[in-house]
This record gives C-alpha cells, sequence and structure tokens, in this order.
C-alpha cells in the first residue's frame, strides 16, 4: 500500500469515528466536542494528503493501487477501494470543506447549547464524509452503493437536525425520498450492467461488450439516479428546503460538496461506457443550460438568504454539467479539444464551487444570528458591525459571478473556449448547435451579477431593518478562519490556475481511458498563463485603488449623512431597497417559468387600517407537479390502505388466500 492510500484509509476511518467519542460523554460537555473535532481535523488532514498524494501520481502505481480490500459474501463483489486522478480530484473539496465545516461547527454549534443533537449532529457529519469518501473510491457497484446509501442516510440526520421544527422535518422526508429514489434508479442501472459484462467492477467497457439500446438505457438511468441527487432541473426539487433547513455549516457540505456525489457518479459513468451517441452530450447539454439559467433565475425570487443560495447551487450544477456534455460531444465526434477543455472546465468547476459556495453558507450562518432571521428583507447594515464576514460575502459573491480575478472565471473561460470551438470550421467536425450554450451562460452571469447585487446590498449595506435590541456583533475566530481560509483559496485558484492545471489533465486522461491528453497541453495551448499575469495585475490594480482611497478618506474632511438618505435627513430604515423591490423587474421577466404570488395591500377608506405587501417565488416543480402527483396517487391507492386493518387475523387470511391463488395457478 502506496503513502497516499495509508492516508486516504486513515482519513476514511477517522472521521467515520470522529463522533463516537462524545456519544459516550455527557450532553452537556464539550470534551466530546472537542475530542470530536481533533479527529475530524486529523482526518480531514490525512484526506488532503491523500487526495495530493494521488494527483501527483496520476494513479496508484501497480500492486499498490488498492487501498482496502474486504471480503463480502457477494461471490465476485468484495468491498475494494482504489484511487484515481478521478477520485482525487472529487475528494480534495470533500476532505476540505468538512474539515472547515468541523472547525466552523465549534462556537456555531456549541454541544451545551444543543445538547439534544449536538452529539446526532457529529456522529453523522463524520460518517457523510466518510461516506463521501467511500463512493468517491470505490472500485466496484456494490462498494459504490454501500457508500451512497451511508451518504443519504446520513444526510437525512443531518438535515432533520432541528427535528422540532415541522419545516425542517418536511424538508428532511422530502430529501430522503428524492434519495432513495435515485438509489432506485441506480441500483437498476447496476443490475443492466451487472447483466451486460458479468462483473460489478467499474472499469471502461469494450465497445462491443454492451448492445447500443442497452447502453442507452444504463445512462438515462444513470442520468435520473445521479442528476436527482445533483439536483439538475427538473430533479432539483428536494433540494431549497433541504439546503435552506440544515445547519450552515450542515448547508456548505451538502451544496459545496454531497451534490457532487452525483456529478461524479455521471463524470464516472460516462468514463466507462463505449463512445456515446451524440443526443447523449446535447442532452446532457441542454439539461445545463436549463439549470443554469433557471436555477438562478430562481435564486433572484428568493427571499431566504440561504434558499437563495440553494437555487444558486443549481445554476452552478448546470454549469458543471455543460462541461460534462461539451466532453460527451468532444468523444462523439472526436475532437480532443472539446474533451479536454469541456472536462478540465467541469472539474475545476467542482473545486470551484466547493470553494465559494461553501463560503457563501458559512457566510450565511455568521450573518442569521446576528438578526435572528434568514430573511433579507429584515437585515441590512451589517457591515459596519461585521466587517470580516462582509468582506468574505462579497469574495463569495464576486467568485459566484465569475468575475476575475477569482476562481469562478478560469473555470468559466475554460468552458466558453470550449463552446467556442464546436461551430467548428470546414476541416472539423461542429456541431454548432452546442454554441447556443453561450449566451445562455452570458445571461446566467449578468444575472447572478443582479442577484448578489441585491443580496449584498440589503443584507450588509444601507442601516439596520431590525428593531432587534441587541446589535449584530462580528462572529468569533473560529467561524472567521474557515471563511478567510475558503475566501483565501477563491483568490489562489483564480491567480494560480497553471498550478493545478496538470491535475485537471490527469482527470481528463483517466475520464477518456486513455493518457492521450498532453502534459502541460491546458497550460500552453489555452491562456491559463496569460489569465493568471492578468489575474495578477488586476488584483495589483485594486489594492493600489483601495490604498489612494483610504489614504484621500483619511487625509480631506469627509461629511457623512444617511446611507441612501439623498439629502433627506429624515430617511427611515423602511425607505430602502428591499430584496424584493431590487429584482422585480427581472422576477417579472422570467414570470413564465417562476409562477410569481403577489399579495397587494388593500388600502380602503379615508383612515386605511396598516397594510402590506407580499411576494414569493413557489418551486414550480414542486409545488406544480410533484406535490399534486403524489396527492393523486394517494387517493387511488387509498383502497391498499383499507387493507391495512392491524389485524393479526386478517393478516393470515391474506397469506391463506394467496396461497390458495398460487396453487390454483401452479395446477
Amino acid at each position: 500500500m502506496s503513502s497516499a492510500a495509508t492516508f486516504l484509509l486513515a482519513a476514511i476511518v477517522l472521521s467515520a469515528v470522529s463522533g463516537i467519542p462524545s456519544l459516550l460523554l455527557p450532553a452537556r460537555t464539550r470534551l466530546g466536542q472537542a475530542i470530536a473535532l481533533l479527529l475530524a481535523v486529523a482526518g480531514g488532514g490525512c484526506g488532503l494528503i491523500g487526495a495530493w498524494g494521488v494527483l501527483q501520481q496520476g494513479v496508484l502505481q501497480p500492486g499498490e493501487d488498492e487501498i482496502l480490500r474486504l471480503q463480502t459474501p457477494i461471490p465476485g463483489a468484495d468491498f475494494v477501494l482504489r484511487g484515481d486522478a478521478l477520485s482525487a480530484l472529487f475528494l480534495a473539496p470533500v476532505f476540505l470543506v468538512t474539515l472547515l465545516g468541523n472547525i466552523y461547527g465549534w462556537e456555531y454549534w456549541r454541544q451545551g447549547e444543543h445538547p439534544n443533537n449536538g452529539r446526532r449532529l457529529r456522529l453523522f457529519y463524520g460518517l457523510l464524509t466518510s461516506a463521501l469518501a467511500v463512493l468517491m473510491l470505490a472500485s466496484n457497484s456494490v462498494t459504490f452503493l454501500v457508500g451512497w446509501e451511508v451518504m443519504a442516510v446520513s444526510a437525512f440526520f443531518l438535515v432533520g437536525s432541528e427535528d422540532d421544527n415541522d419545516e425542517v422535518r418536511a424538508a428532511g422526508w422530502l430529501y430522503l425520498a428524492a434519495s432513495h429514489g435515485a438509489t432506485l434508479a441506480l441500483f437498476a442501472m447496476f443490475a443492466l450492467l451487472y447483466g451486460a459484462t458479468g462483473s460489478y467492477d467499474l472499469t471502461p467497457l469494450a465497445t462491443d461488450s454492451i448492445a447500443p439500446p442497452l447502453a442507452t438505457a444504463v445512462f438515462l438511468l444513470g442520468l435520473a439516479g445521479f442528476g436527482l441527487k445533483a439536483g439538475v432541473m427538473p430533479l432539483h426539487f428536494w433540494l431549497p428546503s433541504a439546503h435552506a433547513m440544515a445547519p450552515s455549516h450542515v448547508s456548505a457540505v451538502m451544496s459545496g460538496v454531497l451534490i457532487k456525489s452525483g456529478i461524479y457518479g455521471l463524470v464516472r459513468l460516462t468514463s466507462i461506457l463505449p463512445t456515446p451517441p451524440l443526443w447523449w452530450g446535447g442532452l446532457v447539454l441542454a439539461l445545463g443550460v436549463i439549470s443554469a439559467v433557471l436555477g438562478v433565475a430562481f435564486a433572484l425570487g428568493q427571499h431566504d438568504i440561504k434558499r437563495l443560495l440553494a437555487y444558486h447551487s443549481i445554476e452552478n450544477i448546470g454549469i458543471i454539467v455543460i462541461g460534462l456534455g461539451l466532453a460527451l460531444l468532444g468523444r462523439t465526434l472526436n475532437q480532443p479539444a472539446w474533451i479536454l477543455l469541456g472536462m478540465a472546465g467541469c472539474l475545476l468547476h467542482v473545486w470551484n464551487h466547493a470553494l465559494f459556495k461553501s463560503l457563501l453558507f458559512l457566510c450565511a450562518g455568521s450573518v442569521i444570528p446576528a438578526r435572528h432571521t434568514r430573511e433579507i428583507d429584515h437585515l441590512g447594515g451589517l457591515a459596519k458591525s461585521m466587517p470580516w464576514t462582509a468582506a468574505c460575502f462579497l469574495v463569495g459573491a464576486a467568485a459566484i459571478c465569475g468575475l476575475p480575478p477569482l476562481n469562478g472565471f478560469v473555470s468559466e473561460f475554460l468552458i466558453y473556449n470550449g463552446l467556442f470551438r464546436t461551430v467548428g470550421s470546414t476541416k472539423e467536425a461542429g456541431f454548432p448547435a452546442a454554441a447556443l450554450a453561450i449566451p445562455a451562460l452570458a445571461l446566467m452571469g449578468a444575472l447572478a451579477v443582479a442577484c448578489f447585487v441585491k443580496v449584498f446590498g440589503v443584507v450588509f449595506l444601507g442601516v439596520s431593518r431590525s428593531h432587534d435590541s441587541h446589535p449584530a456583533h462580528e462572529s468569533p475566530w473560529s467561524i472567521l478562519v474557515p471563511l478567510l481560509a475558503l475566501a483565501a483559496c477563491c483568490f489562489a485558484v483564480g491567480l494560480l490556475p497553471t498550478a493545478i492545471a496538470p491535475w485537471l489533465e490527469k482527470g481528463t486522461a483517466v475520464w477518456t481511458a486513455q493518457s492521450a491528453v498532453a502534459s502541460g497541453e491546458l497550460v500552453a495551448s489555452w491562456s491559463l498563463k496569460q489569465i493568471s499575469q492578468a489575474a495578477i495585475a488586476l488584483l495589483a490594480v485594486l489594492a493600489a485603488g483601495t490604498v489612494i482611497l483610504q489614504w484621500r478618506i483619511s487625509t480631506q474632511g469627509l461629511g457623512w449623512t444617511d446611507t441612501w438618505g439623498c439629502g433627506y435627513t429624515g430617511a427611515t430604515p423602511r425607505m430602502q431597497y428591499t430584496g424584493s423591490s431590487l429584482a422585480q423587474m427581472l422576477v417579472a421577466i422570467f414570470a413564465w417559468p417562476l409562477q410569481p404570488q403577489v399579495e397587494p395591500p388593500k388600502v380602503q377608506g379615508l383612515f386605511p387600517s396598516p397594510a402590506s405587501f407580499r411576494s414569493f417565488v413557489p418551486d414550480v416543480v414542486l409545488d406544480r407537479a410533484v406535490l399534486p402527483a403524489f396527492a393523486i396517487l394517494a387517493r387511488c391507492l387509498y383502497w391498499v390502505r383499507l387493507m391495512q386493518q392491524g389485524s393479526v387475523q386478517i393478516y393470515l387470511l391474506y397469506v391463506f388466500a394467496m396461497l390458495i391463488l398460487l396453487l390454483l395457478v401452479a395446477h
């Protein structure tokens, strides 16, 4: 076993057992929390070292490729873990985000304040980390499903941490139902694969080893199961409520890394299937465009800061899926540049989204306790009392909008570059329809900027809209350190993309099941050096401008007045823009898919009673399709419930009747 494999195995074990010691200690003591934190940090550190070691090697050396092998009762399906560059690229954000999430939870979820659920949360936080690592290192379908199911159940208990709240319980059950729906699709997919190959191993299939119709069925089942976990529209209906209702450091893990398990499954599945037909890539690309544009459109209409961030996860999953679709089209049409740019952009955006979305959710967790609300329109003016949180949120907002010199720009640039090449030329096969994703990505970027101008302006600028007698104050350093670490990572990837380009090339080579990707090609051919130089220059200009501005403020006398007062000294907090008013025009433009609901005030008479205005954007898929469909199904199956009388004698009669029926049929 190599050193990288040893570190990865240690990370899995340490993460899995990290929450156990606290179960053995009194509910209100912090000793158990401290032990859990130490074990979790050690596990995360080992995992990062192991992932880095695998990325340095590309793949574990022959004879050292097995991390773990355990015998199982299923013939030919031992519990086997192996690592390659593709696994390591997904593992790195898993261990980084969960490590920082555990540090964040030291003060955010203090054991003394949460004696009823604190120990449970830490137990399943560690199990979730371990399960994600197992499924991303799984060498066969049985091992993958073990990790997948432990991940699903652990996340269910994490979402339902505050299970005394009806909304939290509803979100947890919705998540569990969706997860098991995805699991059923994967069971069918792996069963078809086993029937075609006679093996549980997740290894590339020869072209003639599986019939095209069967390969299509496997692909569609995988797209449904993995797409449901990833939150690809229209299979996203569970995601907004689950991410909003979970504790913020759980939301960061779910959005930053858990939904990437669906992306990992899609990437791994498409890596083992033979050369895909053209419509596979076209379908994946179309789903990515729909998710990206509608995800940010739904985010614009949200008033809950965590639901807004959850919808932006759907948007960024769309960007990742666009990159995967481009790579699939490249395999079909034998276009190496499309493969490299699409898959590199896909894998890099997996990293980038994990960094800036975890940062934004952790910032939201820092903000919410300050005003005891998630409603954007009830916040305001927090930059004065929470400057570090505001600065970190601004970094995450700029990164998620794809603005240089931050990391989101680099991965989107790679995908843009690949999409422009799909137009082709007279000498190369092209797929011009893929270029339609270019204006969709541009539209998505513009809407994301508008959305985060709304969020940052309403939450952090202006004056407070709250009448809370306790003024907001900055979070403790145990909360700020993870924020600053993630913000630094966003800058690091944006400024030095050339440092991780070799790892992206190795991951792409694993996906193509060959080493045709030349070392250094991504840096040499696709302007990453120029991006790095321009990003460093831009950062220097911004830093110089900031210094000059601070110097002028300190040396020149300035008059101060109310924010957005426009010279009027009697302004009140109610006169500020709200999130609803800032986004109203854009929400109206997308009214056809969003179906916004408005309850205008009713003002009557000379002396009207107090009135209020309310607007909200429902989740159309959940409220207009999923829930009504299940309600109809429940009514149709009402007669089945009549058979459940709770009487053992009745059930014995059913068994006897079925036995007689089977004997008659056999006869």
